[in-house]
C-alpha cells in the first residue's frame, strides 16, 4: 500500500475539494497548494504550504508557470526504491510527494462556448496540469493521482478503511485514468487547431474516442461477446447514444442496429411518420395525420416481416397508439417522447424495450469544433470512413419521358426516394398515398429486388397498380422496368447514369411510365 504524507492539489474544477482535504489532513498530510485552489482550501479552514514556499519562486507569466519546477517533479517522479534518487533529493532538499489531485483548464467546455475568442480558447490549453498529471502516473507504484472528483468518495473511503493509506491496485487504476484523460484532452487541441487552420475533411491521422455505454449480453449471435460504446464529443441527446430506455428487456446488439436504421429513417419526414424495422431494413414506411394512422399504414405493408420488429415514430406517443401493438411482438420502440397512459399500457407488455430520444438533428455543440458524424466501416486491418449519407438530390429533378409525372405521383416519388436511400442494395420500393406497398431489398441484381418488392405487395393484398417505384441505384437493363410495368407501376424515380439509359428510357415511354433521374445514387452496403 502507498502511505499518503504529502500531497500536492491544484484543481480548476474545485467540486468536492475541500471535503477531500479535510479528510487528508485528518490523516496528518501536508497539503501543497496554488492560486485559486490555496485560497479555496485556506477559505474553507484546510491548512496548506504555497506553492512558491517550496519552489522558492513566485507564479510567473499570469500563471502560465506556477509548478513547473524540478522540486515539484523531482518529487513526483523520484523512484522510493533507489537509493541514489533519494540522496539526490535529500542533497537538493526536496520532498517526496506521494499524491497528485489535478483536473485541466476546461477548453473543451471553453470550445464549446458561444462567443469564445481564440485569445481565452488558447488561454485553456492547460500545460502544468498535463505535465504534474503525466508525472505522477508515472510514479504510479508511489504516487497516488487524481483527476475527477468523481474518485474522491472512493479515496476518501479507502483512506479511512486502510488508514491514510490506498492500495497499489488502485492507485494503478487512478494512472489509467490519467493517460486516458490526457490523450482526449490532447486531441481536442489538436482537432481545434487542426480544424481553424488546416481545414482538412481527412487528415493523414484519425484519432477515435469511445466510452462505454454498457455491455451487451452477447453480439450478432449468442457466441460473440459485445459492448455498446459512444464516441465522444459527439452530441449524445440527439443520438441513440443518448436514448432513455423506460422498460423492457435489456437491449441487444441487434436491437440497436434496427434502432438506429429505424430513427436514421424516420427523422428525414417533418409530417407525422412510422417506420417498422426488421433486420435492418424498412419492412414498412408511411406517413400519416397522426402516428397512428402512419403505423397502420407501414404495418400493413409487410405483417408478416413486422413480427418481431422495432418500430420508430418521430411524435409523441399517446394511448391510442399504446393499444395498436396489443397482440402484436414488438422487440421494441423509439420516439421522441411517451406520455403517462401509453407506458401504463406498455407496461404491460413487460419484454418490449421502450426508448425515448429527442427528435431532433445532429447540431454543433460549439462554434470552434465542428461536431460532424461519420459512417465508420471495419475491414480487416483499418477503418473505411465516409461523410454521412445525409444529401437526397443531386438537384433539381429531371423529367427524361415523354409522360410527366403527376403532381401526386411527385411527391409519392420523393417518397419512395427517401425510403429506397435506407433500404440495403440493391434496393426497390414500391409506394402508394406516401405508403409503402412493397419492398425489394438486398438482392444481388436488380430485377430480383423488383420480383421481391412485387411479391411482398401480392402477399399482403396490396395492389401494385398505380404505385410509384424507387430504385436506390440505376437500372443496367430495361428488365427491371418492364417487370414494374407490367405489374401496373406508372411512375419511376431512379439516379440514371447507366450505358444503357436510353433503351430503360425508351422501355418506360413504351409502356407510357413517368420516370425522373435524381443524378445521386444511394447504394448502402
Amino acid at each position: 500500500m502507498i502511505k499518503i504524507r504529502r500531497a500536492l492539489i491544484s484543481v480548476s474544477d474545485k467540486k468536492g475539494i475541500v471535503e477531500l482535504a479535510k479528510e487528508l489532513r485528518e490523516f496528518g498530510v501536508e497539503i501543497i497548494s496554488t492560486g485559486g485552489t490555496a485560497k479555496k482550501l485556506e477559505s474553507a479552514g484546510v491548512k496548506v504550504k504555497r506553492i512558491s514556499e517550496i519552489t522558492r519562486f513566485p507564479e510567473l507569466l499570469d500563471g502560465r508557470v506556477k509548478t513547473l519546477h524540478p522540486k515539484i517533479f523531482a518529487g513526483l517522479l523520484a523512484r522510493r526504491d533507489k537509493s541514489d534518487h533519494l540522496k539526490q533529493l535529500r542533497k537538493q532538499d526536496i520532498g517526496l510527494i506521494d499524491m497528485a489531485v489535478v483536473n485541466l483548464y476546461p477548453f473543451e467546455e471553453t470550445i464549446k462556448k458561444k462567443g469564445a475568442k481564440e485569445e481565452e480558447i488558447i488561454e485553456n490549453i492547460d500545460i502544468g496540469g498535463p505535465s504534474l498529471l503525466r508525472a505522477a502516473a508515472k510514479s504510479f507504484e508511489d504516487v497516488v493521482v487524481i483527476t475527477s472528483p468523481a474518485r474522491y468518495q472512493e479515496i476518501i473511503t479507502e483512506l479511512k478503511v486502510n488508514n491514510g493509506r490506498i492500495k497499489k491496485e488502485t492507485s494503478r487504476r487512478l494512472a489509467i485514468d490519467v493517460f486516458q484523460l490526457t490523450s482526449w484532452y490532447n486531441h481536442l487541441i489538436s482537432q481545434y487547431l487542426r480544424e481553424t487552420t488546416l481545414k482538412e475533411e481527412f487528415p493523414d491521422s484519425k484519432e477515435i474516442f469511445l466510452k462505454k455505454i454498457q455491455d451487451l449480453r452477447y453480439g450478432e449471435n449468442p457466441h460473440q461477446k459485445a459492448s455498446f460504446y459512444g464516441e465522444r464529443g459527439i452530441l449524445e441527446n440527439s443520438c441513440l447514444t443518448g436514448a432513455k430506455q423506460l422498460q423492457g428487456k435489456e437491449i441487444s446488439f441487434n436491437n440497436l442496429l434496427d434502432l438506429q436504421a429505424g430513427l436514421a429513417l424516420v427523422r428525414e419526414f417533418k409530417e407525422p411518420a412510422a417506420v417498422v424495422i426488421k433486420h435492418t431494413n424498412p419492412c414498412g414506411t408511411a406517413l400519416g395525420k397522426n402516428i397512428v394512422q402512419a403505423y397502420k399504414r407501414a404495418y400493413r405493408t409487410d405483417p408478416v416481416s413486422a413480427f418481431g420488429s422495432i418500430v420508430a415514430l418521430n411524435r409523441k406517443v399517446e394511448k391510442s397508439f399504446a393499444k395498436e401493438l396489443k397482440g402484436r411482438f414488438v422487440e421494441a420502440v423509439i420516439a421522441p417522447e411517451f406520455d403517462k397512459k401509453a407506458l401504463e399500457i406498455l407496461a404491460k407488455k413487460k419484454d418490449l424495450r421502450v426508448l425515448q430520444i429527442k427528435n431532433q438533428s445532429l447540431i454543433k455543440s460549439g462554434v470552434k469544433i465542428k461536431n460532424r458524424e461519420y459512417d465508420y466501416r471495419r475491414i480487416s486491418g483499418g477503418l473505411l470512413i465516409q461523410e454521412k449519407d445525409d444529401k437526397l438530390f443531386a438537384g433539381k429533378l429531371k423529367l427524361v419521358t415523354k409522360r410527366r409525372p403527376t403532381k401526386k405521383e411527385i411527391a409519392n416519388l420523393k417518397f419512395a426516394w427517401v425510403v429506397a436511400k435506407h433500404v440495403k442494395s440493391n434496393s426497390i420500393v414500391l409506394v402508394k398515398n406516401k405508403t409503402t406497398v412493397g419492398v425489394g431489398a438486398g438482392q444481388m441484381s436488380r430485377v430480383d429486388s423488383c420480383e421481391i418488392a412485387i411479391k411482398k405487395s401480392e402477399k399482403s393484398s396490396l395492389s401494385v397498380k398505380g404505385a410509384v417505384a424507387a430504385s436506390d441505384a440505376f437500372f443496367p437493363f430495361p428488365d427491371g422496368v418492364n417487370l414494374l410495368a407490367k405489374k401496373g407501376i406508372v411512375a419511376i424515380i431512379q439516379p440514371g447514369g447507366s450505358m444503357r439509359d436510353k433503351e430503360v428510357i425508351s422501355a418506360a415511354n413504351k409502356h407510357k411510365l413517368a420516370m425522373v433521374f435524381t443524378g445521386m445514387r444511394h447504394f448502402k452496403h
